[in-house]
C-alpha cells in the first residue's frame, strides 16, 4: 500500500495569486513626469494595486526581478509614447511582456496609444520605424534581437487598447482618458477575479480542458457546451475551474450560481440578471424592475459583447428563456457552460432555445483509482503524513465504497481526519449501513426533482432491481403502469441509473443507498408501513411475524447462505397490493397457504411445496421458479387468462410431466429445460404468435411436440439432448423470424422439408443426431446459415441452380460429404472436421474464398491436405499422426500450423 504514500500532491488552491494588479511600461523619458505618473495615481487611489519600475536598478539587461514582476501581474499595461521605440530597455521589457502572455494565457496586455497611432507601430512607420532602422544598424550583428523587437511591437499594437491623441474629441481632456482607464481596468480586474475552486481540485484540470476543446475558443461562433453527470461529481467545481481560465479572453464574463434555486420565483429571476448585467456591464448600477425588461436590457445591452456565462444547476429550459429571453441575441465568439442534472434539457435547448446554434455536451465521470486515492489523502492526512499499512488499507476499503464519487470521498475524509484505527473501522460500518446526511442531501436533490411514477420506478430498481436485465425490468413496470420506457431513460438523463452494453440496469452504489434510505424513512420504526422491504432482517421479520399490510408494494427475501426458516403459513394475506416477490437461499418449512393475486413478478427458486390451492396468478408478468415442485396441470385452470404472463422459468422442475392447454397469448419466454419427466406439449404451444425464446434442452422423455410450429416471433429454440424425440414438427412459412434452432444429441430421425421456411436461420446444430440418416435437399435454401454443425454423411441435393450470393457469417460443420459441395456455402470462415475419420481434405476446399480456420484435430487417418484458399490463417491439426505436414510441398507455411 505505498501507493497511497507516494501520491504527488495536489495544489492546496486552485484559486491564481497575483502580486500585482497592474505591471506599467512606459517611456520615462517621453511620460515618467506627466501621463503615466497620473494615470499610476488615480490607479492607486482606485485600489488598483500596480507596478512601476522606478526603483529598480538597471542594467544592459532587464533584470530578472523586473521579469518576475512581469509574470506577477494579471494586467500588463504599455504606455506607446513618440519615442518608446528609441529605448533598448522598453523594447526588452516589451519582449518579456508579449513572452509572458504567450506563455499564460491567463494574463492580459492591454495597451495604450498616447499621441502615437496604433498603425505607425503596427507598419514600423515614422517615428518607430526610424528607431528601428537606427536599431538594426547599432545591432547589425544581432539580427534576431531587432527582429524579436519588430514581432513583439507589432503583437502588442494589434491588441485592442485605448487611443488618445490631443485636440481629439472621444475625450473631454487627459484626465477624462485617464478616468476611463482606470474604470476600465477596475472592472476588468473585478469582471474576472479568479473564483474559489477547490481546496484540493483532483481530477479537475483534465476535465476542464476536455470541456474548453469542446468549447472552440478559436472559432467566431456561439457555442453551449452542458455539463452533467452524477450528483456530487464535480460538475459546478470543473466549471469554477474553466471559468478562472478563459474568462478573461471575453469582452465580459459571469458566473450565475444556484440558477436552479434562484429560477423559481420572479424575484430570483430579476436578481440573476441584474447581477449578469453588472457583472459584464460593470457599474454595479444596474435595476431591471420586471423580468420581461430584465430580457430586453439584455438583449440590447449584451448583443454587441463577446461574453462567456455559465449557468450553474439548470432544471428546466423554460427558466433560461424566463432569465435570457430566446438566447438569439449572443454575439459571434460568445460561450456558455450550463450544469445540469438531466442530460435530457440539453435536447430540449436544441429544439427549443438555442435553435440556431452548437449545443455540446461532456460526462463528467467519477474519479479513477488513481485520482481518488489522492484526494482522500488529501483531505483525510493534511501535511502529506506517511501511512502505515493498516490506516492505507482503511482508506482503499472506504475509496471503494465511494466508487470515484468526489463529494464523498471529501465528506469521508474530514470526517476521519485524525481519527484512530478504531474508529475508521467503525465508520466504515456505519457508512454502509446509516447513509451520511449530507451525502444524501446532495443526491436526493435530482430524485426530488422526478415524477411520482419515475420515483416508483427508481425505487424499484434501487431496492430490487439493480444488475436486472432493463428490457426484463419493463416488462414488469409497464404491467404496474410506471411507463418505464419513458420513465428509465429519464433516469438515465439525470444520471441516477444506467444501462450498460449487456442491456442491464446500474446504479451507483450510494445512489442506490440513498433510494433505499428513502424508502427506510417512510416509516424508519415501523416495518409494515413502508412500500418495499429489500433487507433480509426487515423482510424476514415480517414475514415470520405476519406483520404484513396493504402497504408493501415488494418484498426481497434474499439470504446471503442458505438457509431454513419457518415463514408465517399465512404471511401474506395481508399483503394485498404485494406486486414484486423475490426469495432467494430461504427454505421454508411448511407450505404457505397464501399468496397475493396481484403478484406481478414472482421468483422463488427451490420452492418445495405446491402453490396455495386459492392463489389465482392471473396478474403474473414474470415466474421464475427452477427446481420446484409444482405440477401444472394443477396449477394451471383453464378458465384462466394468463394474458399478462411473458416470462416462465421452470428449469429442472421434475413434478412436470406435460404441458397442458394454456391461454398465455402474450408469452414471450419459457424455460422448460433440463424438466427430465416432461413428455408431452400441448398443441396450443405451437402458435403462440409473441414466444421468442423456447428452451426444452435436456427434456429426455419428451417425445410429443405440437404437430406445426407457428411461431411469428420465435428466434431461439433448443432441443438439445431430447433424445426421446424423433420427429420434428413442420414448419410453418410464417417461422421467418428463427435464428438459432439446436437439435444436437436429440432422437430426431429426419429434417421436414419444411425447415426451408427457416429463412433467417443462422445457427443450425445437428451435432451427434444418432439417428439421423439424412438432410433434405431443401437445406441449401438457408442462405443465412451461419453454424452448420452436423455428422450426416448421406446428402442428395437434386436443386442446381440455388442463389448462394447472401451467405454471409461464422460456418462450422463435420460432413465429408458436405466438402465436395462447398459451393453451395460460400461464406464459410471455419471448417471444424475434428473426431473425424476423414482420409482426404479434397482440393475443393481451395475454392472458399473466406475460409481463415480449419479444425482436423484427432482425424487419426487424415494424409493429405490437397488445398487450402489464400484466405487460410490457422490449421488446427492435433493428434493427426499420419498427416505429413510438409506434403504438399510448402501448403502450409501460409498458417499458423499447431500440430
Amino acid at each position: 500500500m505505498d501507493f497511497l504514500n507516494n501520491i504527488e500532491a495536489a495544489s492546496s488552491s486552485s484559486t491564481r495569486r497575483w502580486n500585482y494588479d497592474v505591471f506599467l511600461s512606459f517611456r520615462g523619458e517621453d511620460t515618467r513626469e506627466g501621463f503615466t505618473s497620473h494615470l499610476y495615481t488615480a490607479l492607486c487611489h482606485k485600489g488598483i494595486f500596480t507596478f512601476v519600475d522606478d526603483n529598480l536598478r538597471r542594467g544592459e539587461e532587464i533584470s530578472e526581478e523586473l521579469i518576475q514582476a512581469i509574470k506577477k501581474s494579471s494586467i500588463l499595461v504599455i504606455v506607446f509614447s513618440e519615442n518608446y521605440a528609441e529605448s533598448k530597455w522598453c523594447l526588452d521589457e516589451l519582449v518579456e511582456i508579449v513572452k509572458c502572455r504567450e506563455e499564460d494565457q491567463e494574463v492580459q496586455i492591454r495597451p495604450v496609444f498616447y499621441n502615437v497611432d496604433p498603425s505607425e507601430i503596427r507598419n514600423q512607420k515614422g517615428n518607430f520605424g526610424r528607431a528601428l532602422a537606427n536599431h538594426e544598424m547599432k545591432f547589425k550583428n544581432d539580427k534576431d534581437k531587432v527582429q524579436r523587437w519588430k514581432d513583439a511591437l507589432r503583437k502588442a499594437a494589434n491588441v485592442s487598447g485605448w487611443l488618445y491623441k490631443k485636440g481629439c474629441t472621444t475625450y473631454k481632456s487627459e484626465s477624462h482618458f485617464i478616468q476611463n482607464i482606470v474604470e476600465e481596468i477596475s472592472n476588468l480586474r473585478l469582471n474576472w477575479t479568479p473564483i474559489y475552486v477547490a481546496k484540493y481540485p483532483v481530477g479537475i484540470n483534465s476535465r476542464a480542458k476536455a470541456v474548453e476543446s469542446l468549447l472552440d475558443i478559436g472559432l467566431d461562433e456561439f457555442c453551449v457546451v452542458g455539463i452533467h453527470g452524477l450528483p456530487g461529481v464535480g460538475k459546478t467545481t470543473i466549471a469554477k475551474a474553466i471559468y478562472n481560465k478563459i474568462a478573461r479572453h471575453f469582452d465580459g464574463s459571469s458566473f450565475l450560481m444556484n440558477v436552479r434555486e434562484n429560477l423559481r420565483t420572479d424575484a430570483g429571476i430579476i436578481t440573476l440578471q441584474e447581477q449578469l448585467l453588472n457583472d459584464i456591464l460593470g457599474d454595479g448600477n444596474w435595476r431591471v424592475g420586471n423580468k420581461f425588461k430584465g430580457i430586453s436590457l439584455i438583449e440590447k445591452m449584451l448583443c454587441c459583447k463577446k461574453v462567456f456565462l455559465i449557468l450553474d444547476d439548470v432544471d428546466d429550459s423554460t427558466r433560461i428563456e424566463n432569465l435570457l429571453g430566446k438566447c438569439n441575441w449572443f454575439a459571434p465568439g460568445s460561450r456558455a457552460i450550463i450544469t445540469l442534472r438531466d442530460r435530457h434539457l440539453l435536447t430540449t435547448l436544441k429544439g427549443n432555445v438555442c435553435t440556431t446554434y452548437k449545443v455540446k455536451e461532456f460526462k463528467v465521470e467519477q474519479l479513477n483509482k488513481h485520482e481518488a486515492l489522492q484526494l482522500f489523502k488529501e483531505h483525510a492526512f493534511p501535511g502529506n503524513k506517511p501511512l502505515d499499512e493498516d490506516y492505507s488499507k482503511l482508506a482503499t476499503k472506504f475509496i471503494h465504497f465511494a466508487k470515484g464519487l468526489p463529494l464523498a470521498l471529501e465528506i469521508i475524509a474530514r470526517d476521519l481526519c485524525g481519527k484512530a484505527k478504531d474508529e475508521w473501522e467503525s465508520a466504515l460500518d456505519m457508512y454502509k449501513k446509516i447513509p451520511n446526511k449530507d451525502i444524501q442531501k446532495m443526491l436526493r436533490v435530482s430524485y426530488d426533482g422526478l415524477s411520482d411514477t419515475e420515483k416508483d420506478i427508481f425505487l424499484d430498481i434501487a431496492c430490487f432491481f439493480k444488475g436486472w436485465y432493463k428490457d426484463y425490468v419493463v416488462k414488469i413496470l409497464n404491467a404496474c403502469e410506471l411507463y418505464p420506457r419513458f420513465g428509465i431513460p429519464r433516469l438515465v438523463d439525470k444520471c441516477l441509473i444506467t444501462v450498460d452494453r449487456y442491456g442491464r440496469l446500474s446504479m451507483h452504489d450510494l445512489i442506490q443507498q440513498m433510494g433505499r434510505e428513502v424508502v427506510r424513512q417512510q416509516a424508519p420504526d415501523i416495518l409494515e408501513k413502508r412500500s418495499r422491504l429489500y433487507c433480509y432482517k426487515d423482510s424476514l421479520e415480517v414475514l415470520t411475524r405476519n406483520k404484513g399490510s396493504k402497504k408493501i408494494r415488494g418484498i426481497m427475501l434474499q439470504s446471503p447462505q442458505p438457509v431454513e426458516v419457518q415463514l408465517h403459513t399465512e404471511a401474506f394475506k395481508r399483503m394485498e397490493n404485494l406486486k414484486f416477490l423475490i426469495v432467494e437461499n430461504v427454505h421454508i418449512c411448511e407450505p404457505l397457504e397464501f399468496l397475493p393475486n396481484n403478484l406481478i413478478l414472482l421468483k422463488w427458486p427451490d420452492y418445495p411445496f405446491h402453490w396455495p390451492s386459492k392463489y389465482f396468478p392471473e396478474q403474473l408478468v414474470a415466474v421464475e421458479m427452477p427446481r420446484n415442485c409444482i405440477r401444472l396441470p394443477k396449477l394451471i385452470n383453464q378458465e384462466y387468462r394468463l394474458e399478462n404472463l411473458k416470462d416462465v422459468n421452470l428449469e429442472r422442475c421434475e413434478f412436470i410431466t406435460k404441458l397442458p392447454k394454456l391461454w398465455a397469448p402474450n408469452l414471450e419466454n419459457l424455460d422448460l429445460s433440463f424438466c427430465k419427466n416432461l413428455v408431452k406439449i400441448d398443441e396450443c404451444f405451437g402458435s403462440l404468435e409473441k414466444l421468442k425464446r423456447w428452451n426444452l434442452a435436456h427434456c429426455r422423455k419428451l417425445q410429443f411436440l405440437p404437430s406445426q410450429l407457428r411461431l411469428k416471433s420465435l428466434k431461439y429454440f433448443c432441443l438439445t439432448s431430447c433424445s426421446g424425440l424423433e420427429n420434428l414438427p413442420n414448419f410453418h412459412s410464417e417461422m421467418g423470424c428463427l435464428e438459432i434452432l439446436y437439435l444436437g444429441e436429440s432422437g430426431i430421425r429426419e429434417l421436414p422439408s419444411s425447415i426451408e421456411h427457416l429463412t433467417k436461420l443462422e445457427t443450425l446444430s445437428l451435432d451427434k443426431c444418432e439417428n439421423l440418416r439424412d438432410l433434405p435437399d431443401s437445406i441449401y435454401k438457408l442462405q443465412r446459415l451461419r453454424i452448420l454443425d452436423t455428422t450426416t454423411t448421406k446428402l442428395r441435393p437434386t436443386c442446381n441452380s440455388i442463389d448462394i450470393s447472401s451467405g454471409y457469417g461464422f460456418v462450422q460443420m463435420k460432413p465429408l460429404d458436405l466438402l465436395m459441395k462447398l459451393d453451395y456455402f460460400p461464406a464459410l470462415e471455419m471448417i471444424d472436421l475434428s473426431e473425424t475419420n476423414i482420409v482426404t481434405i479434397p482440393e475443393s476446399i481451395s475454392r472458399l474464398p473466406r475460409l481463415e480456420s480449419l479444425l482436423i484435430s484427432n482425424c487419426k487417418l487424415l494424409r493429405e491436405i490437397q488445398g487450402l484458399p489464400q484466405s487460410i490463417r490457422t490449421v488446427l491439426a492435433e493428434n493427426c499422426m499420419l498427416l505429413d505436414s510438409q506434403s504438399p510441398s510448402g501448403l502450409l507455411n501460409q498458417v499458423s500450423l499447431f500440430l
